[in-house]
Parts: structure tokens; C-alpha cells; sequence
């Protein structure tokens, strides 16, 4: 039963990933075009065309997927979202979750891959983690996109959580961004993603809903830089408590 569930998974793995594909050549155009715009013009348009993708794109793989806590996100304000990390499904349920327009920090690897690197320069800050001079730019870069009124979307626990622990310890960067711009934190929660992607089979994938909810800001209003270690792990221990806690 084992080896015929892991033959499957490769089978729907590829058919999830050809589908992609095939979806993905429909709506480089428009997204290709939005990307002569400035922001947050560009982004907007890349997010509107990416949430009708994948609104047909997920359920189509046997992964339909359910929000909740969007009424979180009040009209007007901007904020740090950050989200627990699983697998590489996660990007696609988050950036189209999020309401409004947001931007994600992405691997400068991930801008070479052909036609969908393009998209991922589109939607996404560009960092090579190595780089001290690009880790400083994307800083700025982030900065200046929650100045446009763009909402910065964040895996504060860097990569993936390839452990059998419900998170992985925090970066500070997300929380250090917060308190510079003096804007709101959304914890946020994906659930089941490690079912879809598991992180020790390597190219296999299995159909199952997902669920991603939002929780109430956590406000950095007054707090400073010598703040960023408490304001982290305070959020920490929130999501820490809602993931064992709830029943999805």
C-alpha cells in the first residue's frame, strides 16, 4: 500500500506541476504587461490576475483552500504578515490570501528560473542571503513598498520546517521591520501544507484542503529596536498556541 500511495504521489506531483505549467503560460502576459507599471500599480496587477489563478488553479489539484481571519486587515493600514513555512505549496495559498496588495521576500535564485522567475521578480523582493549589500537593499526595498501601502509578507522562520515541531525558531528581520515602521504584526497559520509537500519525499505531492488563517495584529506602536526580541517572541508563542490548539 505504501509503495502504491508513493507511485501515486509522484504521478499527481507531476500532473500538479504540468498543470502549472500549462496555467501559468495563460496568464504571463497580462502579469508580463503590469510589470512595465510602477508599484504598487504592478503589484496590484500581479496579484489580482494571481488570485483568480490560483481560485481555479488549487482545487483543480485536489487542494482547495479555506481563509480565515481576513476581517483582521482593516482598510487604510498597512502590515507585516508573517506565516509559518512547510512546504513549496505555501506561496501560492499566501500571496493570494493576503488581502490587498503584498509583497513577499524571495530567493534571488528563484528570479532565474525561466518565465516563472519573472513573475516571481513581479511579486517579490529579490535577496541573496549571502550578499550583505543585498540583504541591506531588500531591506530598503521592503521599507519603501510598506510606504506605498503594500502589506510586507514574511517567513520569519527563513526555510522551511523540515521538523516534526509546529515551528522553527524565529528570525528577527520580520519584527525588527515592524518596529522600524512602526506598523502592525498579522501572525498567520498554514495548515496541512506538510501533507501536500512532505519534506522528506522529494518530488511527490498529495491532494488535500488546506487552511490558512490570520490572527489579530499584534501592535508595535512606541516599541524600539531593543523591543524586537520580545515582540518575536511573543508572536512566536501566539502562533506556537493556535496551531496545537486548533482542530483543522
Amino acid at each position: 500500500m505504501k509503495l502504491i500511495k508513493n507511485i501515486f504521489g509522484k504521478i499527481f506531483a507531476l500532473y500538479a506541476l504540468l498543470l502549472f505549467a500549462g496555467t501559468m503560460l495563460i496568464v504571463f502576459i497580462p502579469i508580463w504587461i503590469f510589470s512595465f507599471f510602477p508599484d504598487p500599480k504592478k503589484t496590484w496587477g500581479f496579484i489580482t490576475i494571481g488570485r483568480i489563478w490560483m481560485k481555479i488553479y488549487m482545487p483543480l489539484i485536489g487542494c482547495p483552500v479555506r481563509i480565515k481571519g481576513q476581517e483582521y486587515f482593516e482598510n487604510g493600514k498597512t502590515y507585516v504578515v508573517v506565516c509559518n513555512h512547510n512546504a513549496l505549496i505555501d506561496v501560492p495559498v499566501t500571496t493570494p490570501g493576503v488581502p490587498g496588495v503584498n509583497k513577499t521576500l524571495a530567493k534571488a535564485s528563484m528570479g532565474k528560473i525561466p518565465l516563472f522567475g519573472v513573475l516571481y521578480r513581479i511579486g517579490g523582493i529579490m535577496v541573496d542571503r549571502k550578499d550583505e549589500q543585498s540583504r541591506k537593499n531588500s531591506v530598503i526595498q521592503m521599507r519603501e513598498a510598506l510606504e506605498k501601502g503594500m502589506h510586507m509578507l514574511l517567513y520569519p522562520e527563513g526555510t522551511r520546517n523540515r521538523t516534526n515541531e509546529p515551528l522553527k525558531p524565529f528570525y528577527d528581520g520580520a519584527f525588527a521591520l515592524a518596529i522600524e515602521a512602526q506598523v502592525p504584526v498579522i501572525p498567520s497559520l498554514l495548515f496541512h501544507t506538510k501533507i501536500v509537500n512532505p519534506a522528506d519525499k522529494g518530488f511527490y505531492a498529495w491532494p488535500h484542503h488546506i487552511d490558512y488563517h490570520f490572527l489579530p495584529p499584534v501592535p508595535t506602536t512606541g516599541l524600539t529596536k531593543d523591543d524586537v526580541t520580545a515582540l518575536k517572541e511573543k508572536v512566536f508563542k501566539i502562533m506556537w498556541d493556535y496551531y496545537v490548539n486548533t482542530n483543522v
